[in-house]
């Protein structure tokens, strides 16, 4: 490989490493940082999950960040790139009989059962990596002596071997799987928030943040913790979301259309794009993602089509507030919902929040960033 790729988090280079010494989570790790995989050889699983950015897609592309640009430079997405930080926390795409939701894989709609699985899309999608075939992926494997030494010491003598009857391609497969050993790691899932601090012992709250927190796990005034809670309040290691589904009313963003590639009549059917989910009952339904880091992660909602924190909260107030009428991003009426007859409003009730409880949930929110994505946090 012509360029050496710094490994992140082992502070190691291709030159200081052999295939005998490394993991299949370090493999993962030079993989995800490699440009090689995409057909320009410009993009990387880095470069819309930057390590820096909380494993998120920061850049500016045609004067917005909204969704992310193809490795061709043309091309944009519909939907905006989600976190990969604790996308870990995710168990596989399945339906919970107990629950009768729909709960956890990958993606907006949770096409990709696991982790291995997501890693094999953003190569061969048209519009992202671009890469004609999982061949062309292997191909590209088979072109650095290191990484075939590595692959081999890893997974067999036999790991480029394809057989006829093979779904996947081994060292495809392969390639997936050493991307999600990386993503299981915990530079993915750190933990150590401002509140992961406080749970120890090691951050006193400011009043604002404690009143953030108690009207975040109480019932009584708002209903965050419906969706994004798993465990007990206060629990160690908490994803900040339930993995399930829900249509909250976004509406369509605009600015998304402004990009040219999508017609204007255009919607997102979130959950019922997933080829295992038919009922329409679905429509609209996308997978709520983790609080943690979500004040460094605009924009936010499927599509991007609020760019500011504070926009969320009153968004979810204008359902329980009749003085929240107007989106403070565009000094209009909130826009229609996309898909308007699946909404959870049962789901979305509360009370209505003042200005200073919409403070102090925002304050919550900005305590749970990662340590080292503090600096990040924008408190203008």
């Amino acid at each position: 490989m012509k360029k050496i790729l710094y490994l992140f988090f082992i502070g190691m280079t291709f030159s200081q490493v052999n295939a005998a010494q490394l993991t299949e989570a370090q493999l993962g790790q030079v993989l995800f940082l490699d440009p090689s995989f995409s057909v320009n050889r410009t993009m990387s699983c880095a470069t819309c999950h930057e390590p820096t950015k909380s494993f998120a897609d920061q850049r500016v592309n045609a004067g917005k960040k909204i969704v992310s640009l193809g490795d061709d430079l043309s091309s944009f997405g519909t939907r905006n790139t989600p976190m990969a930080a604790y996308a870990n926390t995710s168990p596989s795409f399945h339906f919970n009989e107990e629950l009768n939701e729909y709960v956890g894989g990958q993606f907006w709609d949770g096409r990709s059962n696991t982790l291995a699985d997501q890693a094999m899309g953003p190569p061969l999608n048209l519009v992202e990596m671009g890469l004609p075939s999982a061949q062309t992926v292997v191909d590209r494997i088979k072109e650095n002596p290191f990484y075939v030494s590595t692959f081999k010491e890893l997974y067999g003598d036999d790991v480029f071997d394809a057989k006829p009857t093979d779904e996947v391609l081994p060292a495809f497969q392969a390639f997936a799987n050493a991307i999600q050993a990386f993503e299981k790691t915990d530079a993915f899932s750190t933990y150590d928030s401002k509140y992961d601090r406080f749970l120890k012992g090691e951050y006193e709250l400011t009043v604002l943040e404690d009143l953030g927190r108690t009207l975040f796990f109480s019932n009584n005034n708002v209903n965050c913790s419906t969706c994004h809670l798993l465990k007990a309040e206060d629990s160690e290691k908490e994803p900040f979301t339930n993995h399930q589904y829900r249509n909250i009313g976004v509406p369509s963003n605009v600015d998304l259309f402004s990009l040219g590639h999508l017609k204007i009549d255009f919607i997102d059917h979130g959950l019922l794009e997933n080829p295992l989910v038919d009922d329409p009952k679905y429509d609209g339904k996308f997978k709520t993602p983790s609080l943690r880091n979500v004040a460094v992660t605009a924009p936010y909602m499927h599509n991007g089509v609020f760019k500011e924190l504070r926009t969320v909260m009153e968004f979810y107030d204008h359902y329980n507030n009749l003085e929240r009428t107007i989106n403070p991003e565009t000094g209009e009426p909130w826009r229609a919902p996309e898909v308007p007859l699946t909404i959870d409003m049962e789901d979305l009730k509360g009370q209505a929040l003042t200005d200073r409880k919409i403070d102090a949930l925002i304050a919550f929110m900005k305590i749970l960033t990662d340590q080292r994505f503090e600096s990040l946090i924008d408190d203008k």
